[in-house]
């Protein structure tokens, strides 16, 4: 069971880097548990909410991986910035006779 797990995990992974699925994928969660659609209907008991229970924690990993993305772009940005930069002289050697 923890390989198929593993081996889901990957693929989704792999397959959402572009940040431009992974807020579709945020809009169609709080679009999933603000709707009155289920998988399972929350009436029954522990099923009901399971499937919001996933979908809430997919929903909390996306939104920490966008937001660790872009303290780690902002990061990146900083030290570009702060980086001294080299500087180069057009002079000339002439040697002395």
């Amino acid at each position: 069971m923890n390989s198929i797990v593993e081996s889901f995990y990957t693929w989704y992974s792999n397959s959402v880097r572009n940040p431009k699925y992974r807020w579709l994928i945020v809009l169609g969660t709080f679009a999933y548990l603000f709707s009155p659609i289920d998988i399972a209907p929350d009436f029954i008991p522990i099923i009901g909410w399971l499937d919001d229970t996933i979908v809430l924690g997919l929903l909390t990993t996306e939104l920490s991986r966008l937001a660790i993305d872009f303290r780690n772009e902002r990061k990146n940005m900083k030290a570009q910035s702060t980086q001294p930069t080299e500087v180069t002289t057009n002079a000339v050697e002439v040697p002395i006779q």
